[in-house]
């Protein structure tokens, strides 16, 4: 399996080596307000279909022995699913399409790994062809952070949720709101915590840091400092909801929060961000602003998670930090002098590369 995880980064710097020989991969599309050069989406979907291979055979990782058991003992017929989601007292949507899955399509469990794996990886490919100005170095970024193996092949329900919220990107950037928001209902319903994206839609609007991104960091710098009374609020508010036992669960768990050093890295495009806000502004790129703002947002939660708790705060940033894959390839080639971007490039994979080495040896020393 440790071979698995480096043959997928492997397989990805292939495919950005065979990119740049065949110009005829990509076409000129319309990209928000401009067209631009981007993959074609069989192009695009191609580089994704070892990852989405891998989440379906893989092992015993993180949570997977507890999703075959629920899919194991969901109904085998249509007749059978209304008992069972009487039973069902969150997350109905996740539980009820996964129902419809065993009942109607298959009852082999890494075919139903595969199918969420397609969905998953799907949407993430299509939105990184289109908005990303680098396709393959954006995948290169989600492999190397290992958010692969934390989400797609751990935090499956939340990821879920996380991909519906994600392909609505282009609806934003199109002001559809109505219809995001009937989205970002539907993703709720896979998992809860997709409504914590609801309040940034409207925040991430506009230009990048404006008044709203830098109130919020300004709340997030308080939380950060009165990290204690925040934990006390946070469990009275969530005392009436199937989420009442979070704070005691994290306590009880001596869950200690995020480690600085992913925290780090994922503050790094909202660092960028700040060092070129200038060309931002002047670029005025509609993906880039809400990238950044995203991208911010991203980072005030794991600061925040980073001195509460890991393990479920930890878990709330998902729904920002894909667009930082967007923005960082963004910041390198456009802030930068040419030389120097070419440097950083070298220095930003072999960073990732170090980064993605820590977490396999952590993750294989936990198994």
């Amino acid at each position: 399996m440790k071979l698995s995880y480096w043959g997928i980064l492997v397989w990805m710097l292939f495919f950005g080596g065979l990119s740049v020989k065949m110009e005829g991969m990509k076409r000129t599309v319309r990209v928000a307000d401009r067209y631009a050069l981007r993959y074609h989406p069989v192009w695009a979907l191609a580089a994704v279909l070892p990852l989405i291979w891998m989440t379906t055979v893989r092992g015993e990782v993180g949570d997977t022995g507890s999703y075959v058991m629920m899919f194991e003992d969901m109904p085998n017929t249509l007749h059978d699913i209304g008992s069972y989601m009487s039973s069902v007292s969150k997350d109905w949507g996740f539980y009820f399409c996964s129902a419809l899955i065993h009942s109607l399509i298959t009852q082999n469990v890494k075919i139903y790994f595969c199918i969420l794996a397609i969905l998953q990886g799907g949407i993430l490919a299509l939105v990184y062809r289109k908005y990303s100005t680098r396709y393959v170095l954006s995948m290169f970024l989600f492999l190397a952070s290992t958010d692969y193996i934390s989400w797609m092949f751990n935090g499956i329900r939340q990821f879920t949720a996380v991909a519906i919220t994600f392909a609505c990107m282009g609806l934003l950037l199109r002001r559809r709101y109505i219809v995001v928001i009937l989205l970002v209902l539907l993703a709720a319903a896979f998992h809860g915590s997709a409504l914590l994206v609801l309040p940034f839609l409207f925040l991430a609007q506009g230009k990048a840091w404006n008044r709203k991104t830098i109130f919020f960091m300004a709340v997030v710098m308080l939380l950060v400092v009165f990290a204690g009374q925040f934990t006390g609020i946070l469990d009275v508010f969530l005392q009436d909801t199937s989420y009442k036992n979070v704070v005691s669960d994290w306590k009880m768990l001596e869950d200690d929060g995020t480690n600085p050093l992913r925290v780090a890295v994922y503050a790094m495009p909202a660092v960028l961000s700040v060092i070129g806000i200038r060309q931002i502004r002047e670029a005025d790129d509609p993906v880039i602003n809400l990238c950044t703002n995203m991208s911010v947002a991203a980072t005030g939660f794991y600061l925040i998670s980073m001195f509460t708790s890991g393990i479920f705060i930890g878990r709330l940033p998902v729904y920002f930090s894909l667009y930082s894959y967007i923005l960082l390839p963004w910041e390198i080639e456009h802030i930068f002098s040419e030389k120097s971007a070419k440097l950083l490039y070298v220095c930003l994979i072999v960073g990732y590369l170090g980064f993605y080495a820590y977490s396999i040896r952590m993750l294989t020393a936990g198994n």
